[in-house]
């Protein structure tokens, strides 16, 4: 049985520890435990197709921005992934022909390329002045082969312009298809270029904050929210990271 002077001192401790946890809620803001989650408090996401049913996903944006900021460089013959969306549309005038590489499978047709980008045996080395590559890489187990790949069949001064996912749900469609294997830091894209390509000709940028990745993982849509916060950047946060990466 605890003697009275061991029972003063638990108690003296179990009273320091109340006070020292009543000061650590306090110097914080907003304080603990008065978080309020409003309609982000269920444990489901607000939509689960990334924010396409309720206008631009929050990514979509943000590839939207990289590649608008070097559309000069999508020019010449042009190979984009699945559809030519960006090509087309952000190369313009500049794009003299656009081949679209599909995986095969749903979605493909014998207006395209089918094969792996892993190995383009059926694409001669050095025959495209530009690379759209957007949210491929994560769907594929050996990314640094891809990579491979894409310096192999650029011309001499051709340009890569790759986006791969930071912070991001899983899409159960790609998944269920051919597989989703990875994210990715800005770190880990200035490596993975660099093996292929030489690495004073990579340039990486990352896109994304604390609210950007809290709206993209819950499915919220650009049209839900102030579009200006999108534009604070926090490298802690990386939504989506972009390369840019020339042959030498």
């Amino acid at each position: 049985m605890a003697t009275g002077q061991e029972r003063r001192l638990a108690l003296m401790d179990a009273l320091r520890n109340s006070w020292r946890s009543f000061l650590r809620k306090r110097s914080v803001d907003p304080v603990v435990g008065s978080v309020r989650f409003g309609d982000l408090a269920s444990v489901t996401p607000v939509s689960n197709d990334f924010g396409f049913s309720r206008g631009t996903p929050i990514d979509r944006y943000y590839i939207e921005q990289f590649l608008s900021e070097s559309c000069s460089l999508i020019r010449g013959r042009v190979l984009e992934i699945a559809e030519d969306r960006y090509s087309s549309r952000l190369g313009g005038g500049l794009v003299e022909q656009c081949d679209v590489l599909h995986v095969g499978g749903e979605g493909a047709s014998e207006l395209m390329i089918v094969g792996d980008l892993t190995n383009l045996s059926e694409v001669s080395d050095d025959n495209y002045d530009c690379c759209v590559l957007t949210q491929t890489l994560q769907f594929i187990y050996d990314m640094p082969a891809a990579v491979r790949e894409v310096e192999r069949i650029l011309k001499p001064g051709g340009v890569c312009l790759a986006t791969l996912n930071g912070i991001s749900a899983r899409s159960r469609f790609d998944s269920e298809r051919w597989g989703e294997y990875w994210r990715i830091t800005d770190q880990g894209a200035e490596r993975l270029f660099a093996e292929a390509f030489l690495a004073e000709n990579i340039e990486v940028s990352t896109f994304g904050n604390v609210f950007a990745a809290t709206c993209f993982l819950q499915g919220l849509a650009v049209e839900d929210i102030d579009a200006a916060k999108l534009e604070i950047h926090d490298s802690d946060y990386q939504v989506l990271v972009g390369v840019c990466a020339q042959k030498a």
